[in-house]
């Protein structure tokens, strides 16, 4: 027995008609007929009497209806709560966004986003680059802004990254260094007898410095190695030593300047991940073309 036919017989007794429930089904009656011939044929016993003035289940009939109502309220039940779900999806946005994306793209983007849906159930995490795309992947992000130095990122299947701007570095100087003396841009090269305030080994940005300084020709004399580039600022900000630092997370602490490097100008790209079909939250979208608004600014005022 089919939950179809089942579901046939009910709507046959609700309506008193072959018609009514064809009409009920969005089918022409003769394709209902059809179908109660074929439950009829293979059940072995008649189902619906039919008659001048409509139609009337057997006992067999009435019996199977029964079931067929159970099946009919469980799927308007099902509709129901799939309509409400989409609905909280649809309004429903889990960013995650490491701290400098979080400081400076991520406030611009979300008071436009609460003009246009002043309902939106919105959600921020603070997240390091490394485990945005996983927290997609895993469901528990709709929106990971990364970042990522030289390496290209290669997502898995049904997941997208977005490219959203590029952030160079610059160097942040104590504001008595004598580099500052001349005004332009500053060569790494100038800086090899300096002292160094770096971000810690083993993380993305401090390979990409190892990288740039063999580069320019010398081995840097690390004095303070931090995961933070706003401590790194305020390091700088004493005396202690210069740090190289991407322009987004600039934070002009007390007693810093900072310059321009000259070319090639070491740099990180931000990025934004998502799932791939992201259809049922419509507001993946909607903010990812305002994030990109918003570092499409970043850009022109830098």
């Amino acid at each position: 027995m089919e939950p179809a036919q089942l579901q046939l017989l009910a709507l046959i007794d609700r309506h008193g008609s072959m018609a009514g429930a064809a009409q009920a089904l969005g089918r022409t009656p003769a394709a209902v007929t059809q179908q109660l011939a074929k439950a009829e044929r293979e059940l072995g016993t008649i189902l619906v009497h039919r008659g001048p003035r409509g139609a009337a289940l057997t006992a067999a009939g009435a019996l199977l209806a029964q079931h067929g109502r159970v099946i009919d309220e469980e799927t308007r039940r099902a509709a129901s709560g799939l309509d409400g779900l989409l609905g909280r999806l649809s309004l429903r946005l889990r960013i995650g966004a490491f701290q400098a994306a979080a400081l400076h793209l991520l406030p611009p983007a979300l008071t436009a986003l609460r003009h246009r849906y002043p309902d939106a159930d919105l959600t921020v995490t603070d997240i390091t680059s490394d485990v945005g795309i996983d927290e997609v992947v895993a469901g528990r992000l709709d929106v990971a802004v990364i970042a990522s130095w030289d390496t290209p990122l290669t997502p898995p299947e049904r997941v997208t990254v977005h490219p959203l701007s590029r952030d160079p570095m610059v160097v942040v100087l104590p504001d008595d260094h004598p580099a500052l003396a001349a005004p332009g841009p500053v060569a790494l090269a100038q800086l090899r007898d300096a002292a160094w305030v770096t971000i810690l080994a083993g993380h993305a940005a401090r390979a990409q410095f190892d990288r740039v300084t063999a580069a320019a020709g010398f081995v840097p004399r690390i004095r303070f190695q931090t995961a933070s580039y706003d401590v790194a600022q305020a390091l700088v900000g004493t005396g202690i030593g210069v740090a190289l630092v991407s322009r987004l997370a600039l934070a002009h602490a007390p007693g810093t300047a900072h310059r321009a490097l000259r070319p090639p100008v070491p740099h990180r790209d931000l990025q934004v991940v998502t799932m791939t079909d992201a259809t049922v939250t419509p507001l993946v979208a909607v903010f990812l073309r305002l994030l990109q608004d918003v570092a499409g600014r970043d850009d022109e005022d830098g």
